[in-house]
């Protein structure tokens, strides 16, 4: 087969082969999507808009991270200031 020929052939099968199927991992996705605070606020600020969280845990390590809980979310504070604010998944049922 002349070079030329191998060429066009390789361009033609390029697209098929570049097809990409996307696949959702999510167990559970939640019904709404909850409002939570923003990396950096401080922990007055979040406790301003949020109000009390639910449970508060002691401070761990160094730096100290802590970690408040509200319903739906939890927040994680670098010393006073928002690292993180992750939405509570259901854990699925043990079967």
């Amino acid at each position: 087969m002349k070079p030329i020929r191998m060429i066009l052939a390789l361009c033609a099968l390029v697209p098929a082969l570049a097809g990409a199927e996307t696949l959702s991992t999510d167990l559970a996705a939640p019904a709404v999507d909850t409002a939570r605070p923003t990396r950096g606020a401080s922990m007055s600020a979040v406790e301003a808009r949020f109000g009390a969280p639910a449970r508060r845990h002691d401070a761990v390590g160094k730096p100290p991270i802590t970690r408040w809980d509200y319903p739906g979310f939890s927040v994680f504070f670098e010393y006073s200031h928002v690292i993180h604010a992750v939405a509570a998944h259901p854990l699925p049922p043990s079967g």
